[in-house]
């Protein structure tokens, strides 16, 4: 059967917060600790990670990606100061948050956005030590390859500045990077799309810069994958890998990105982007479209993208 290309758009963004949603309630749990069937609505033994959020509502991974894919579509050569102020308005209003809930704030994002309250440019205002590689300008990084025209050095550009504005560690920015890539030619239904986007990356980093060490020595993207769904952003890269590789229907690899355990709402979103690009809306079960909260907030933003 053939996947339109809206069809395809419409699976990655769903597919990136159906999978935020499905997680939200198994996320901090060790994989052993996990229900046998992964579900929106835990079973009533389980302890939720999240008890006062509903299920099928998406965490900050969602709100933060729909807050990206907004500023793109009103600048779609991307706005850094634009994209820092919604993430801003995110935090303190519930911007693109279901019902204005925020929860789940990673800390490197709150140092992030209590720099750009202060004025710092949102260029600068991403924490940029080693340690602070968290999968933040990750999970929310899908919409680059939605909106933005132009060759893969446009879109890898794009992906390094957006990171900046929370991540701003070359592990993190080349991990985007790759990860649009990736995901652009799934969009395009490339029969080669990981090994074409990592050669596509590899031409862009000159040896001896700490981007081409990230993606040579990190992220080592010729080996093949093993992850462990944690919050490391090298980690929740392989571990999508890991689970789209093994998995070639949408639900099972969602669940089996939850199934890792640990980060289990951010891995479910970076490998439900995907697999939705690569397989299309249809493919994202009914009960979990159904049960997912916010469609309110999103269709408007899907209607002016296919649009566009």
């Amino acid at each position: 059967m053939t996947i339109t290309r809206a069809d395809r758009v419409r699976g990655g963004i769903y597919g990136l917060l159906v999978g935020d949603a499905l997680g939200v309630p198994y996320e901090f749990h060790d994989a052993g600790d996990l229900p046998s069937v992964i579900e929106m609505d835990p079973p009533e033994w389980f302890r939720r990670a999240h008890p006062s959020v509903r299920p099928g509502t998406w965490s900050d991974d969602g709100a933060q990606a729909l807050a990206l894919l907004e500023s793109l579509l009103a600048h779609p050569g991307f706005d850094a100061e634009d994209f820092g102020r919604r993430l801003v308005n995110w935090f303190d209003w519930g911007y693109m948050a279901v019902e204005g809930q925020v929860f789940d704030v990673g800390i490197q994002t709150r140092i992030a956005i209590d720099r750009l309250r202060e004025g710092t440019p949102a260029l600068e205002a991403g924490p940029s030590e080693e340690r602070r590689n968290g999968n933040g300008s990750l999970m929310r990084v899908l919409p680059i390859a939605l909106v933005v025209e132009g060759d893969d050095r446009e879109l890898v550009r794009i992906a390094d500045w957006s990171s900046r504005v929370t991540h701003g560690h070359a592990r993190s920015r080349v991990s985007c990077a790759l990860y649009v890539l990736w995901a652009r030619r799934v969009l395009d239904g490339h029969d080669d799309a990981w090994p074409d986007a990592v050669r596509a990356l590899r031409a862009m980093l000159a040896e001896g810069t700490e981007e081409h060490d990230a993606l040579e020595t990190h992220i080592r993207p010729d080996e093949p994958p093993t992850g462990g769904g944690s919050g490391y952003v090298i980690d929740t890269l392989r571990s999508a890998r890991m689970c789209l590789e093994r998995h070639p229907r949408f639900e099972d690899a969602v669940r089996a990105a939850i199934a890792l355990g640990d980060d289990t709402d951010t891995t479910a979103a970076v490998v439900g982007g995907i697999a939705g690009l690569r397989e299309g809306v249809s493919a994202i079960p009914a009960r979990w479209q159904d049960a997912l909260r916010g469609k309110e907030i999103v269709e408007p933003l899907i209607e002016r993208l296919l649009a566009g």
